[in-house]
């Protein structure tokens, strides 16, 4: 099987500065921003109750299997556009493209999610200095409530102008270039890791153990609250830990890659599954879990606690966690696109590297625009839903490139491999990792898939039309524009090698 068309050339264009502390920095920046400090509340208060902790050790669960996968083909294969790049070595062109067309929609919807929680702690740390935002640039067009334990929309009146320009912003400062942002990236994720510390350390000793009875929650129909609940919010908050794939784009940027990506991947999962845990379980014990439902709970749970100083600290702290995230978004963003403007699936403008700041500043910008408008209209359970979707798909992806790659090109070389070993089933090799993260990702989806089809019989057809739509615009963006495009990119790459040899 061929190489990648274009990106083993094109890789050179971007500089190797990375080591194993960067990308820890990379993965813990970007998995550590939205899952606890917006999702958190939204997954207790609408479907799991105080057990939303347990929905983090079930997502966790499965995101390390698929880190596992992720981090031996980063290994192997350490070239920029991860998940797509893997995917187009081993299934070909068109897998490689779905793939992709996911991975820019999920990437940019979580760049508009962050947004939104950027928006809300904002408003709050205003709001305790005696300033407050109008709802009519702080709250987004369609607004989203729970009835009978399933998700309702209704048009606001507002659009949510702060949010648009905090996705902006991220993607501006990306375009300046990456050894800035890498040094604002380090700030940032120290800044938040120490406030999450003392939000767990202080809020330990204001919990009130009522607040966690019961524990999981009475179903109330639906997926609001028992078990159904559970694995419910572990499907919306499975998207929370997509940031150690941020790590694995990358690649063609890290000086010792087979070393340390798999570093990277498995310790910023270690690091912010643990966070994650405490974190919720301190959430909930400060506030009763129906009163969570807002998109700064962590700032609502510091007002509980009394100490205005210190709830100042926290705000700011998460701000700074949500901004840190909105910056790694936006690098793995961009690197996922110029893998595929490469092959010639997206416009050339994608591969554009700035002569002096060495970043991709147009893809910066235009992935900004995208996001700001998503941020500015959609509400946080609409975005969170339809990114699971696309993370979905592209751990399933990852996982069946590494069996068809350990199937296929056994003379790769691999300083890393998953553990617990597999089968060779009429020449194809079926690992225990990569088959039960297949199994575990596509679980994650129904759920979702079941409560998007009961909105749309409710008459709420919003996400099921999103999803529609984005799906029939990238089949023809691809029959018509980019499929053509990278046959004749391969073809004259082909005539290229030929006529050398």
């Amino acid at each position: 099987m061929r190489a990648v068309a274009g990106n083993d050339e094109t890789s050179g264009l971007l500089q190797r500065r990375l080591n194993w502390r960067s990308l820890l920095v990379l993965g813990i920046a970007n998995i550590l921003g939205a899952g606890v400090y917006v999702m958190t509340g939204t997954a207790a208060a609408q479907f799991a109750g105080p057990a939303v902790s347990l929905s983090f050790v079930v997502a966790a669960s499965a995101c390390v299997l698929v880190g596992l996968c992720y981090a031996e083909l980063a290994a192997c294969m350490p070239a920029s556009g991860s998940a797509y790049t893997y995917c187009r070595q081993a299934l070909g062109l068109g897998p490689a493209w779905a793939l992709g067309w996911l991975a820019f929609l999920e990437y940019s919807v979580a760049a508009s999610l962050l947004a939104v929680g950027f928006s809300g702690y904002l408003g709050s740390l205003l709001g305790d200095l005696g300033v407050h935002a109008p709802a009519a640039i702080s709250s987004p067009l369609v607004l989203a409530r729970i009835e009978g334990g399933r998700t309702a929309l209704t048009w606001g009146s507002g659009v949510n102008l702060i949010a648009g320009l905090a996705a902006f912003a991220a993607g501006s400062i990306q375009a300046w270039g990456l050894s800035r942002s890498t040094l604002v990236n380090t700030v940032l994720v120290v800044i938040k890791v120490a406030v999450l510390a003392g939000f767990i350390t202080i809020g330990a000793g204001a919990i009130d153990p009522a607040n966690w009875a019961p524990f999981v929650p009475a179903n109330e129909g639906g997926f609001a609250y028992g078990w159904e609940g559970v694995l419910r919010a572990s499907s919306l908050l499975f998207f929370a830990f997509l940031g150690f794939e941020t790590v694995s784009t990358a690649a063609a940027e890290t000086r010792d890659p087979q070393r340390d990506v798999p570093i990277g991947i498995l310790g910023s999962l270690a690091v912010c599954s643990l966070l994650y845990v405490l974190t919720s379980t301190v959430l909930t014990g400060l506030v009763p879990f129906r009163e969570l439902g807002v998109a700064d709970p962590i700032a609502v749970a510091v007002d509980r606690i009394g100490w205005a100083g210190f709830a100042i600290v926290i705000k700011l702290g998460a701000l700074a966690g949500l901004a840190s995230v909105l910056l790694a978004n936006a690098f793995g963003h961009s690197r996922i696109c110029y893998a595929m403007a490469c092959d010639g699936l997206l416009p050339a403008l994608f591969t554009r590297v700035h002569p002096r700041r060495g970043s991709l500043w147009q893809a910066n910008l235009l992935l900004a625009t995208i996001a700001a408008i998503n941020a500015a209209l959609l509400p946080i359970a609409v975005m969170a839903d339809i990114i699971c979707f696309g993370v979905a798909f592209m751990f399933t992806a990852v996982a069946v490139s590494l069996i068809r790659l350990r199937s296929t090109q056994l003379e790769l070389e691999r300083r890393f491999r998953v553990p617990f070993g597999g089968v060779y089933v009429r020449g194809v090799w079926l690992g225990t990792v990569p088959v039960t993260a297949i199994v575990v990702s596509i679980a994650m989806t129904l759920p979702v898939a079941l409560d998007i089809l009961g909105q749309a019989r409710r008459g709420d057809v919003l996400p099921a039309v999103l999803l529609s739509v984005y799906s029939v615009a990238g089949w023809l963006i691809y029959r018509y524009y980019g499929r053509p495009r990278a046959m004749r990119a391969a073809s004259l790459l082909s005539e290229s090698s030929g006529a050398r040899s």
